[in-house]
Parts: C-alpha cells; structure tokens; sequence
C-alpha cells in the first residue's frame, strides 16, 4: 500500500508504480467518485474507455428505434391528411351563399 501527501495547494502524487501501471501519462484525466468514506480514482485512458465500451448496449440500435419512430410519425401525418381531405358528409352542412 502506497502513501501519499497532499500539499498545501491541494495536489497529491500517484506513486510511480500505480501511474506505470495503471498507463496515467502527463494530461491523462482522472475521475474521482466519492463512496461512502472513502474517495476512489479511476485514469480515463484509452484502456479504460474500451473496457466500458458497450457495457450499457440495448437490445435494439439507435438506428431501428429511429425508423420506428419515423414510421409512426408518417402514419399519424397520413391519417392526418386523410381526415383534412375527407369531404364533409353532414346532411345538416349547408354551403354559404355568396348575397350580392
């Protein structure tokens, strides 16, 4: 278990050790995650980064729920233009005429 110090600036160094091998290199970002008492630290490297990657991963791609969508939105415009160009039935309707 390694040590460490913080300074007066509020800096601390990771060991030589943990930075070789965890492959933190200088401007490599690192996320802190509060956890109870204790204050976790993960380096965001590249490493990283792919071993999360997809690990949220739904059953269906982005693309497909997208199409779905756009089907449905141009079903609801169809039946829209449908019903705006269906002639009025009501035998009640009596046309305005034109008074000169």
């Amino acid at each position: 278990m390694d040590s460490v110090y913080e300074t007066t600036k509020g800096r601390i160094v990771i060991p030589a050790r943990l930075r070789r091998k965890l492959g933190i290199k200088p401007g490599t970002k690192v996320c802190f995650i509060e956890h109870g008492s204790e204050i976790l630290f993960q380096p965001l490297t590249k490493q990283y980064i792919r071993s999360i990657c997809g690990i949220l991963k739904d059953t269906t791609s982005a693309t497909a729920e997208l199409l779905i969508d756009r089907k449905k939105d141009r079903e609801r415009e169809q039946a829209k233009r449908q019903m705006l160009s269906t002639p009025c039935t009501d035998l009640n309707f009596k046309p305005l005429l034109a008074t000169s």
